[in-house]
């Protein structure tokens, strides 16, 4: 079956790999003219990652030299048993641990984990999909988790999920589970006929707004031709779809969302459509809808002669600290590999830089995920592929445009034995600690993906969730060493606070409070936070 898809790629790609010369494979997977690659993105993207990992194998086997060792540690090797094939990023939990998904492995079947690690590299699995007949708790947990805040909303710190399969049919599931690992199914995507509740949320994980309430996207289902939605679920299990794509003629109104959406400040929340939008099926969108459902496109991708602005865009969203939203797309750009961009609250994309812009494509190449804005002000992500090794990197950019390779996969071994890890499909997350942690869907000392760190030398800080709110409001703090803390200010005004243990603060906002950083007196200093808090009236 793989070596059935495997070969109709490098059909697609105008190959046939049967007897093909070593150097002109070599040419066909590290060469920057690759343009017949393109369709064999879209099919990449259609596989699960075992699939996935061995179709990349067959297409680019060739030896190519390590990099010396950088700052990055592997702390977990996938061994099946406990996942495989990560394809989400991690969650940083107010206990101080991660907590993550692999979309396959497990013991059943391999359908997939949910697990925690700690930031030293412990891994426990806390649950196997498919644990119930017919696989009714869902299966393939593509998207990562999301901690619900605590205080008034049921279900506080728990964490709250998708998967792809599993549930009616096949369709996907929303899920809750406890940090100790118990699991219950809040809703069966086509629970209604015809699928109009949505279907299959792909790579798209919740995000839990303002009110308590989740949001998210399907890829399938909806009300026109399975084009996707986005829709509504209490932390109880209440599902409201609020849109269903391609509503508009021609679907100018984008198709198969992808990814999850972020909440910005002004409340409405914005996301990206993989397909569709005004120049073509395979453009897509950037998109904002507000909380009741009314949804605005802000922007078609390949608005531009030959999509330089960007194409397919896979991820979300983030929004930084001057109030733009940051994101990536998988094609497009001036050299057809990739972009990362900026876009105003308002719709006026910027294209800050295209991936594949030195030879050999050393600068990386498909970044399949988003962007996280680290403390220093500076975003960091991975690419799919590229890199000096050919089997992705992490990198950092700055918010105009200036980009850096921090490490490139597989600088330890020879595909497919990189021992540190190959294809990164998800994003970064900055730990309290100051590190970023992630995950690579293929490699490791198993070949079932990793879990790794990521210094680059920043320091410690604190987290708030959520990172807005009226006054009287709870709020938490994440951090380290926060035994024995000895203030809590928003911005300078004192607020009341309880040390809940050595990584959580529970604190609310205090009369007075202005927008402004959060900062927290311990006993080895003052740490504050990663963003401004913003007081809402």
């Amino acid at each position: 079956m793989i070596q059935r898809i495997a070969t109709g790629m490098f059909a697609l790609a105008g190959f046939t790999p049967a007897g093909k010369p070593a150097n002109r494979q070599e040419r066909f997977c590290r060469t920057n003219k690759r343009a017949s690659i393109k369709q064999i993105v879209n099919t990449l993207g259609k596989l699960n990652w075992r699939n996935r990992a061995y179709a990349v194998f067959l297409l680019c086997a060739t030896t190519v030299p390590a990099l010396p060792a950088q700052t990055l540690t592997t702390l977990r090797n996938f061994n099946g048993t406990d996942g495989a094939g990560p394809l989400a990023g991690l969650v940083q939990a107010t206990d101080g641990n991660l907590y993550g998904t692999a979309s396959a492995g497990g013991a059943n079947g391999n359908n997939g984990t949910v697990f925690k690690i700690t930031p030293s590299g412990k891994l426990t699995r806390l649950y196997s999909f498919c644990a119930q007949s017919g696989c009714l708790d869902g299966a393939g947990p593509n998207a990562g988790l999301v901690q619900a805040t605590k205080g008034e909303y049921y279900g506080s710190g728990d964490f709250y999920g998708t998967t792809y399969g599993g549930g009616v049919n096949g369709n996907g599931t929303i899920f809750r589970i406890t940090p100790s690992g118990t699991l219950t199914t809040l809703y069966r995507f086509c629970s209604q006929s015809g699928c109009l509740d949505g279907a299959n949320p792909y790579d798209a994980g919740l995000v839990q707004a303002a009110s308590g309430d989740f949001y998210g996207t399907t890829y399938n289902g909806g009300a026109n031709e399975n084009n996707g939605t986005v829709f509504k679920i209490t932390p109880s299990g209440a599902l409201t779809t609020l849109y269903s794509f391609c509503a508009q003629s021609g679907c100018t109104d984008g198709a198969g969302p992808n990814a999850g959406l972020v909440q910005a400040t002004n409340g409405d929340l914005y996301g990206t459509a993989r397909f569709s939008g005004a120049n073509g099926f395979f453009s897509g969108t950037v998109f904002k809808i507000t909380p009741s459902g009314t949804l605005t496109t802000l922007y078609s991708f390949c608005s531009q002669s030959g999509c330089t602005d960007g194409q397919s865009p896979e991820a979300g969203l983030v929004q930084a600290a001057n109030g733009d939203l940051y994101g990536t797309t998988v094609l497009g750009g001036a050299n057809g590999w990739g972009t990362v961009f900026e876009i105003t609250p308002s719709g006026t994309l910027t294209t800050l830089y295209s991936f594949c812009s030195q030879s050999g494509c050393t600068d990386g190449e498909l970044p399949q995920s988003g962007l996280v804005q680290a403390t220093n002000g500076e975003f960091y992500g991975t690419t799919f592929f590229g890199g000096p090794n050919g089997f992705g990197t992490t990198f950092k950019i700055t918010p105009s445009g200036r980009l850096t390779t921090l490490y490139s996969f597989c600088s330890q071994g020879v595909y497919p034995d990189c021992t540190d890890g190959d294809l990164p499909f998800a994003g970064l997350v900055q730990d309290t600690n100051g590190n970023f942690y992630g995950t690579a869907a293929g490699g490791g000392a198993n070949g079932y993906g990793t879990v790794f760190s990521l210094s680059v030398g920043l320091g410690p800080f604190v987290e708030t969730r959520p990172t807005s709110g009226e006054v009287g409001k709870v709020i938490e703090i994440l951090g380290q060493g926060l035994t024995g803390a000895t203030s809590v200010s928003f911005n300078g005004t004192a607020a009341s606070f309880t040390v809940v243990s050595a990584t959580e603060i529970a604190t609310t906002v205090p009369p007075g409070a202005t927008i402004g950083k959060v900062q927290v007196v311990t006993p080895s200093g003052t740490l504050s936070s990663n963003v401004f808090f913003l007081v809402v009236p």
